[in-house]
């Protein structure tokens, strides 16, 4: 038995297992692909004749793309020399400083990163405390929020805005 033909009757038996699945389950409208490519053209189709493929020959090579390919190999020297290449390398930074808030290294004018997830954890212990005091997101008043710690006192400009008190004291880098 010739490749094509083998290829060709188990073509049509998979074909004939999804139709009758499709049928099975309802689903036996024609459906759209999702997505449409071109195949190799090793395959058969289904309206030939088997009998006419075995004229036809096609290889395997016909359906490959081909790409281009170096004429000649690099050499270690050439690779080592490219991949090892001065721009390569990070430079080396002299903007280094420790930070006044906590101590830890950081570049000039870059938040440190210590400090950052310090205000992240307080910002979002804040936005718990308010979701508790209005009981779900479309309870929030339209006026804004000022957050007070222990201590503290509301001024004149705060009275008509939503207050926040934090049952602690206010933090050194939470400034008011």
């Amino acid at each position: 038995m010739n490749f094509s033909v083998l290829v060709h009757n188990l073509r049509c038996s998979l074909l004939r297992i999804e139709s009758r699945l499709l049928q099975i389950t309802g689903l036996d409208a024609q459906l759209a692909p999702g997505l449409a490519v071109n195949g190799p053209s090793l395959l058969p189709r289904i309206d030939q004749d088997p009998q006419h493929d075995e004229d036809q020959t096609t290889s395997l090579l016909d359906s490959i793309l081909w790409m281009a390919a170096p004429k000649k190999r690099r050499t270690i020297e050439v690779n080592r020399t490219r991949r090892r290449d001065e721009r390569k390398f990070d430079k080396v930074k002299s903007n280094i400083e420790p930070c006044p808030e906590c101590g830890h290294l950081k570049q000039n004018y870059i938040l440190c990163g210590f400090c950052y997830a310090k205000v992240c954890r307080e910002t979002a212990l804040i936005r718990q405390q308010i979701k508790e005091m209005e009981g779900g997101p479309l309870r929030a008043p339209t006026v804004e929020t000022v957050v007070l710690y222990e201590g503290e006192t509301p001024s004149k400009q705060d009275r008509e805005k939503r207050i926040v008190e934090r049952p602690r004291k206010r933090p050194a880098w939470f400034s008011h």
